[in-house]
């Protein structure tokens, strides 16, 4: 805490000076709790458990080593290392670089390297292209609500210091995106901005690689403006309501977002799985929890 006081001091000195226009330096304090051993006791080089950071930095790579230490857990709780952790985030990493480039280059790129006597850094990486189904095309509406989702978790994450669930935004995005047969160019840049904070280095590369495809600035990511989320592409076209026959899940339908009761409970009395058990019986009443469920009580 004395570096904190340190701090405040010297501001204050400069508050009074008239240097500086506020009279504190610090509007919140957040203590981030302390990081252990991978025996979940503190870190010391007498209980032989301290992790050099070196090392998962040759390992690893530094935007594993900073996602990793982000995506623990809450940055206010005290949290045990796992180096099989930094394992995992760094195959998410890996899942985004195969989401831009593509297979057959990055092949190529690596036989040069192993053949090169003199390889030259930059010749090679020019060797590795963007993934064919990457193209300058207008975005879905899937594809945008999928991004604008994305875009509202991590900047309201990112502003409540809510690092690891801000991360497992952009894993979820992931996991759609890849199943895209096209991936619109626009809908990737945003991405990679969120990704930005998160994985420095790799965000950096694809951008630049990114922007040779719709003619874009090749100017740095770091100075590429935040994207904002439009809430009407947030909103839910459908519905999955669980249909109950007494009490007990027989299945789940799917209905439009405005449906009123009546229409829910045709859809819930009509459900494949729940025939079975409405067979030969007498459906006594209809309980239609508005966009919840609806439970078919029958005798």
């Amino acid at each position: 805490m004395l570096h904190l006081l340190y701090a405040r001091f010297w501001h204050k000195v400069l508050f009074d000076l008239g240097y500086v226009s506020t009279p504190e330096p610090f509007f919140k304090l957040v203590n981030q709790g302390l990081i252990l051993g991978e025996d979940g006791q503190k870190m010391s080089k007498s209980r032989g458990n301290v992790v050099n950071p070196d090392d998962i930095l040759k390992e690893f790579g530094a935007d594993a080593f900073r996602l990793y230490e982000m995506f623990m857990g809450p940055l206010e709780m005290v949290k045990p290392w796992s180096t099989q952790g930094v394992a995992g985030v760094y195959k998410f990493l890996g899942r985004v670089w195969r989401l831009f480039v593509d297979e057959n280059s990055e092949t190529e790129f690596e036989q040069a390297e192993t053949t090169a006597k003199t390889p030259s850094g930059q010749d090679l990486l020019d060797l590795i292209k963007l993934d064919s189904t990457i193209q300058d095309v207008s975005a879905t509406p899937a594809q945008l609500k999928t991004l604008h989702t994305c875009i509202k978790k991590v900047t309201e994450d990112l502003d409540g210091m809510r690092f690891n669930t801000a991360i497992s935004a952009m894993m979820v995005f992931v996991n759609d995106a890849m199943s895209w047969e096209t991936k619109p160019v626009a809908v990737l840049r945003d991405f990679l901005i969120l990704l930005a904070p998160f994985a420095p280095h790799l965000a950096e590369e694809l951008w630049a690689k990114l922007s040779t495809l719709n003619s874009q600035p090749s100017t740095s990511l770091s100075y590429a403006p935040w994207p904002k989320f439009d809430p009407t592409l947030l909103v839910e076209d459908t519905l999955e309501i669980p249909v109950q026959v007494n009490g007990k899940l027989r299945d789940v339908i799917k209905v439009p977002a405005n449906a009123d009761n009546a229409t829910v409970e045709a859809a819930a009395k009509t459900a494949e799985k729940a025939q079975p058990f409405l067979a030969g019986k007498t459906i006594k009443k209809a309980i239609v929890v508005p966009k919840k469920l609806v439970n078919l009580v029958v005798g």
